[in-house]
């Protein structure tokens, strides 16, 4: 099972994408950490290295394609980056997007980095800007548009520790009800198969996962599925 979570910083990606590996005993891949580990690397912080990448396209290029290569060849795996679910395509048994108020976000931040609030405010917005204009030239993804998404969840009406309880949150329940879905289907799935929510399209069978979508369940507004696939 490859699930995707995406989202903006401080809206719980991190901490939620460990706690479904953790439900589903799948490995958590994040792409913030690589790419941390990229900007440590040339001694920048992360708004440094982000700004470097608005000159040096080769940066985010190489980071994407590492994520990208990694949701094609695994299938049990947590993907946590913020283009994630466009990287995983049709790959992707789930892809979950995450969001809160900008304000709970950069109270997140300031308690998680020890940063001054107007400072953390600062940043956020700098590097929010930042990739979306770098995410719009290299591949033409407009990083606000939710279609691609089976399930959108608002953090900021969470508990600080919801993730963390035994208590499933709205994504860990719905992925758990799509999964047991997707199971009961592999029982009788044959090439013949259709999707059966939605516009009935053809879907080619796979031996180790069926790619079609089954009926969504969701726990907030999910748009229409869009038809563009991340490059």
């Amino acid at each position: 099972m490859l699930i995707t979570i995406s989202g903006p910083p401080g809206s719980g990606k991190s901490t939620t994408a460990a706690h479904l590996a953790e439900v589903f005993d799948l490995d958590h891949v994040s792409g913030g950490d690589t790419f941390r580990e990229m900007a440590a690397e040339r001694g920048l912080s992360t708004v440094e290295f982000n700004e470097l990448a608005e000159d040096d396209d080769q940066i985010d290029r190489d980071l994407d394609r590492r994520l990208r290569e990694t949701a094609v060849e695994r299938e049990d795996l947590v993907l946590e980056s913020r283009l994630a679910g466009w990287l995983a395509g049709e790959h992707a048994d789930m892809r979950i997007w995450l969001d809160a108020p900008l304000d709970v976000r950069v109270e997140r931040i300031v308690d998680r980095e020890q940063k001054d609030l107007a400072v953390a405010r600062e940043e956020t917005r700098r590097r929010e800007e930042s990739e979306a204009k770098r995410y719009a030239s290299y591949y033409d993804i407009d990083i606000g548009d939710r279609s691609i998404y089976d399930l959108v969840v608002n953090t900021g009406r969470w508990e600080e520790t919801a993730v963390t309880t035994s208590s499933p949150t709205p994504s860990i329940a719905t992925t758990r009800s799509v999964t047991r879905g997707r199971n009961r289907s592999r029982a009788s799935a044959t090439s013949s198969d259709v999707a059966p929510s939605g516009p009935r399209r053809a879907c080619p069978s796979r031996p180790t996962r069926l790619r079609c979508r089954q009926s969504r369940q969701t726990a907030g507004p999910v748009g229409t599925r869009g038809d563009r696939v991340g490059a």
